[in-house]
């Protein structure tokens, strides 16, 4: 009996750099794919009046028509075909346009062939439906870091939904924005993002914050107050320092998001709402639940999808760019010249471990702006605590006397949570020396630290280790 042969998937790859498309076809011929490539997103769309592939590969910035019109016209013309969006100016807004407009994935160039040619097999397996997003804003998230680029690709996947999300990071890391990001680009765009500081609000007045009041509930209470929730109603309601809810206020908060309805303080009629949760902290809720100052059932409410910022220190390569884009607005701002760092400076930046991350450099950049005594910015025109050595490089007669120099300049910049930036970075730095001694064997690493062997897998998790 003569065998019939084997059905090889189509991939069609449009990429105006030649480079590119010789290599990825000689990467997916010898892996087993029928390939067809283009150098224009006109040849593509013109060829799919006769054909259609298993799956298209379009880069973003191409002469004429964009990746996106590709990926555009796909998704208003064909149900099944899933699109991978490839890119060399990667930032937050491909993402978003390329998730949001029904991409399958985004690869920023360069990218590995191995890696590709999995998500290539992932796509064909599970044959998504195309689906994309009618609106999306732009905000300013800077980063070319790898650890900013999976910040990017989630706020992307999520651009089309309305999922509960946690974001945790340090503070200074912009999970504001990122919030906002995720409001601005979801099917809620147009309708209410209130945004509300746990930590700023006294203990005694959270639920009215939250839930709002009825006139004479309360001392003080001399009318109606509507509270956050009713705000937001329709849109997202965005609990910074989610981790210093009260108890009492995290039973309350837990009812709502069960029944989606609450009473005012002092009222006796419920007041049903539709609201989006995204939730932020820069503290390990684990261990809060743990201590039992924080409600276990709704962590795991609040915990659907978590986005991790990285701290500035994580993500130094981006320190040039952000600073560039401080600079510039604040010059426009003020009405200043354009700050420029010279070389040095850029170097002694670089050094440095940002404990306040993001806002510090923000503010240090506003500083500059007014403060130094001309455009070209040299090391002695940065403040003090910048110019200053890290622990590993502070001439001190002990390492006690280095690590309580160093906690002093992280206190200079930040409003609290100390302790935890402390340990966070001294737990890393005990696993890394046991790893390195135990030459990466984690029962013996364990043993080294005096934990067991989950308690060190775990904490490697929560460190990025």
């Amino acid at each position: 009996m003569k065998k019939g042969r084997l059905k090889l998937h189509k991939v069609w790859i449009a990429d105006d750099d030649e480079a590119i498309r010789l290599v990825l076809e000689e990467s997916l011929s010898s892996s087993g794919f029928e390939t067809m490539t283009f150098s224009s997103g006109e040849e593509l769309i013109k060829e799919l009046e006769n054909t259609k592939p298993d799956l298209v590969i379009t880069d973003v910035q191409m002469p004429g028509m964009l990746g996106y019109d590709i990926l555009k016209h796909i998704n208003n013309n064909f149900e099944d075909l899933p699109v991978i969006v490839m890119t060399a100016f990667a930032d937050m807004q491909a993402a978003i346009e390329s998730f949001g407009g029904g991409a399958f994935e985004y690869i920023p160039k360069p990218f590995d062939l191995e890696a590709a040619i999995e998500i290539i097999n992932r796509a064909l397996e599970t044959k998504p439906k195309t689906k994309g997003l009618k609106k999306n804003t732009k905000l300013d998230i800077i980063g070319e870091s790898p650890a900013m680029q999976e910040v990017f690709r989630s706020i992307g996947k999520l651009s089309n939904t309305i999922a509960t999300v946690l974001i945790q990071g340090e503070s200074g890391t912009g999970k504001e924005l990122i919030a906002n990001s995720l409001h601005k680009n979801s099917p809620r765009h147009d309708m209410p993002f209130i945004a509300l500081n746990m930590a700023d609000i006294p203990k005694e007045l959270v639920e009215s914050e939250l839930f709002g009041h009825e006139k004479g509930s309360f001392t003080g209470a001399v009318d109606q107050r509507i509270g956050r929730f009713e705000q937001a109603n329709g849109g997202t309601l965005f609990l910074d320092e989610i981790g210093d809810m009260p108890l009492d206020s995290q039973t309350r908060l837990l009812r709502v998001l069960s029944n989606k309805e609450f009473y005012r303080v002092g009222g006796d009629k419920p007041v049903k709402v539709d609201v989006r949760i995204i939730a932020a902290t820069h503290q390990n809720l684990n261990n809060l639940v743990s201590q039992k100052i924080f409600r276990e059932d709704l962590f795991y409410r609040l915990n659907v999808i978590k986005i991790i910022v990285p701290p500035l220190k994580e993500r130094k390569e981006d320190i040039e760019d952000l600073s560039k884009y401080f600079l510039k607005n604040f010059a426009s701002s003020l009405d200043e010249d354009l700050r420029v760092l010279d070389d040095e400076t850029k170097e002694i930046m670089n050094k440095y471990d940002w404990p306040g991350n993001v806002r510090q450099l923000e503010n240090v950049c506003y500083w500059l702006t007014l403060m130094s005594p001309s455009q070209n910015v040299k090391v002695k025109d940065l403040p003090n605590e910048v110019k200053e050595l890290e622990i590993a490089d502070m001439p001190s007669t002990s390492w006690e006397d280095g690590l309580q120099n160093w906690l002093k300049n992280v206190s200079m910049n930040i409003d609290s949570g100390l302790s935890e930036i402390a340990i966070t970075k001294i737990e890393k730095m005990l696993i890394k020396t046991a790893l390195e001694r135990s030459n990466g064997k984690k029962n013996d690493a364990a043993q080294i630290l005096g934990w067991g062997r989950n308690t060190l897998s775990k904490k490697m998790k929560e460190h990025g280790i």
